[in-house]
């Protein structure tokens, strides 16, 4: 998962309790970056020893350490526009760990089909609905072979609008029970200028992307996690 705290300088108070206000914000996400790293493993490319990954939004590197703990031979590559998260990342995976580190957003990163899959965890929620969100995507599509599968989790819109109400109270139950309330600030900063989109739109964004339709992998609430594949 991939956030901006700010200012370098702010990053040792904020990361270090990072994944653990995210794991009591959203339900699940103690199994999403075992989960995603799974499903990525069994891709028909990626199953293959050696594959090139790339980890898009690296966050504080929760996907990198399932990565590494359960595909050693991956060639990964961790990508973050956030120095401060690019820095919490390589505190927390260390030295051994051979990863290609590189702070760039998607876009800018010139992969050029490079890669045999992807995971990306709850950034594009981050993205408006202006053009921003189908530049990523293109841009992640872009970056991997033909037929190379990316695990996408991110925020949606409810999908019945009578439960949405519904849906956020239950949100707000769990992170209650959860014992958010010390945590307020982050969870802020977390949670503020979000823009989720509905499935209907998602999926025709993906397509216009260069990808097959959504196969839903995962949901937690409003939390949905899908498995793309590039076109061939």
């Amino acid at each position: 998962m991939a956030a901006d705290f700010g200012p370098e300088t702010t990053h040792d108070r904020t990361a270090a309790g990072y994944d653990l206000v995210v794991q009591r914000l959203i339900p699940g996400y103690a199994s999403l970056a075992r989960l995603a790293v799974a499903l990525l493993a069994a891709s028909p490319l990626a199953s293959s020893t050696g594959s090139e990954v790339l980890v898009a939004g690296c966050g504080t590197g929760a996907e990198l350490v399932e990565a590494v703990g359960q595909r050693p031979d991956w060639r990964l590559t961790a990508l973050d526009p956030s120095a401060a998260m690019l820095t919490a990342s390589r505190l927390r995976l260390g030295e051994e760990a051979t990863i290609d580190w590189r702070r760039s957003s998607v876009e800018a990163f010139d992969a050029n089909g490079r890669f045999a899959g992807a995971l990306c965890v709850l950034v594009l929620d981050s993205l408006p609905d202006d053009g921003s969100k189908l530049a990523f995507l293109t841009a992640l599509a872009r970056s991997l072979q033909p037929g190379g599968q990316l695990v996408l989790v991110d925020l949606m819109r409810p999908a019945l609008p009578l439960l949405k109400d519904q849906m956020a109270d239950a949100l707000l139950a769990f992170q209650s029970a959860s014992g958010l309330e010390d945590d307020r600030e982050i969870v802020q900063s977390l949670t503020q200028g979000l823009h989720p989109i509905g499935v209907a739109r998602f999926t025709a964004l993906v397509n216009a992307a260069g990808f097959g339709d959504p196969a839903r992998v995962f949901q937690a609430l409003d939390y949905e996690g899908f498995l793309l594949q590039r076109a061939s």
